[in-house]
């Protein structure tokens, strides 16, 4: 009796790319956009950022910005000019709290002593803070928790920019305004910058990297849970990555209890670089344990240890696994295993954006600009030509919608350049 095929064994758990269709899923999918635009509770938060896109950034006037979003703070001088942005000065530190726990007090105190050599030849700050927080109209975050293994205390509940400004007043540094966002919109904001705008009927940001999110830009009118009228675009975050509404497999749950956070990012856990080798690593196991492939075959890749994104790109091209003398068929099924991640990634990142030129009523004829950032995107040698062949598919083939993707590199401080230039 042969083995099993891995088209059979993904069909068997539950796993097959197939499942996900694109053309399907979108409109189910724009629904659960707009429901998140009209009430707050919803599956998709559809964050308002208050930040808006319109206008051309003005050239030669001087930004601080901040990247402050995972355990490296970042901070420097930015402008616009004729040829792009120019970020000089730029001064790269361990991020406070990580190492040893520090309080909000500390923290702001160090955000301020990292401006202040900036503040005699600049009076706007773009902070692209990439933790968990609530926008206000003010664009300002109020801090809900910080993660990714930094530890701040007493930082709930805390303003960021309204706490930074009056550390700066107490040391006699005033008139200054600051702009809160984070990294999906600074994507969006730090390409879009330096691109002619008529070109587009719209933007979507989107990170397709160790995370997965995408944003988009709403009239005001459209954000029934703001209460406002008025056709002024905002950006919205999606929070695309906590997205219910694809089928998951056995494998995907499995994952998903053995996760830092259960129950929650269903498709992050089934699209983004840092989760696609952990599911890899969970169907490696299985196959070996139903003898579709051999022990040995699977011990050899376990002796890895971890493995990621990159690993499951370079098997997916059939590389790396005769190094390991892992058998022909052996590598032959771990290759269409990695093939199948890739394309239900992309199946799932497509269906996204076309739901978003769907909710937009945008991409019909100038295409909408889609900004992409992200060690997926930027570096995988399967997962951009796959989703780019799925949007020809569904959004242009299906729903008449041109989508267009500008892959940015190094935009979050651009980004933030770009949002309390347009906005403050």
């Amino acid at each position: 009796m042969s083995k099993m095929t891995a088209q059979e064994f993904l069909a068997r758990h539950g796993m097959s790319p197939e499942r996900i269709i694109p053309e399907d899923f979108a409109p189910l999918m724009a629904r659960s956009m707009a429901d998140g635009l009209a009430a707050d509770g919803c599956m998709l938060p559809m964050i308002p950022t208050y930040l808006k896109n319109s206008g051309e950034v003005p050239h030669d006037v001087y930004a601080v910005v901040i990247d402050a979003g995972g355990t490296n703070y970042r901070c420097a001088l930015a402008r616009f000019t004729s040829g792009g942005c120019e970020i000089s000065e730029m001064r790269k530190m361990p991020m406070p709290g990580t190492g040893k726990s520090a309080s909000w007090e500390e923290f702001i105190s160090f955000a301020a002593d990292s401006v202040m050599p900036y503040m005699d030849r600049a009076d706007r700050i773009g902070f692209c803070f990439s933790y968990s927080a609530d926008v206000t109209p003010e664009i300002d975050g109020r801090v809900k928790q910080i993660d990714k293994e930094v530890v701040i205390r007493g930082a709930e509940g805390k303003l960021v920019g309204a706490s930074l400004l009056e550390e700066l007043a107490r040391r006699g540094c005033v008139g200054k305004s600051v702009v809160i966002l984070n990294d999906t919109a600074a994507v969006l904001l730090g390409v879009s910058a330096t691109l002619d705008k008529e070109r587009y009927s719209g933007f979507i940001g989107q990170i397709n990297g160790t995370g997965t999110n995408t944003c988009c830009i709403v009239p005001r009118r459209r954000i029934g849970k703001l209460h406002q009228e008025g056709d002024e675009g905002l950006i919205v975050n999606i929070e695309s990555g906590a997205y219910d509404g694809f089928p998951r497999g056995d494998f995907d749950l499995e994952l998903d209890c053995e996760s830092v956070s259960p129950g929650m990012k269903h498709m992050e856990k089934m699209t983004s670089g840092v989760y696609l080798g952990a599911l890899c690593r969970i169907m490696f196991s299985a196959a070996a344990n139903e003898d579709v492939i051999a022990q040995e075959s699977w011990d050899k890749i376990a002796a890895l240890g971890a493995f990621d994104a990159s690993h499951v790109d370079r098997w997916a091209d059939g590389e790396g696994l005769e190094e390991l003398g892992i058998s022909e068929d052996d590598a032959a099924f771990i290759r269409e295993i990695c093939l199948a991640v890739f394309d239900r990634s992309a199946r799932c990142m497509a269906t996204n954006l076309t739901a978003i030129a769907l909710l937009t009523d945008e991409g019909k004829e100038k295409p909408i600009c889609v900004c992409a950032e992200g060690s997926l995107i930027q570096k995988s040698r399967r997962f951009r030509p796959m989703l780019e062949k799925y949007l020809a598919e569904c959004a242009l083939g299906v729903y008449g919608r041109k989508l267009e993707l500008v892959i940015g590199y190094e935009t979050t401080l651009p980004g933030a350049a770009a949002a309390v230039l347009l906005n403050k």
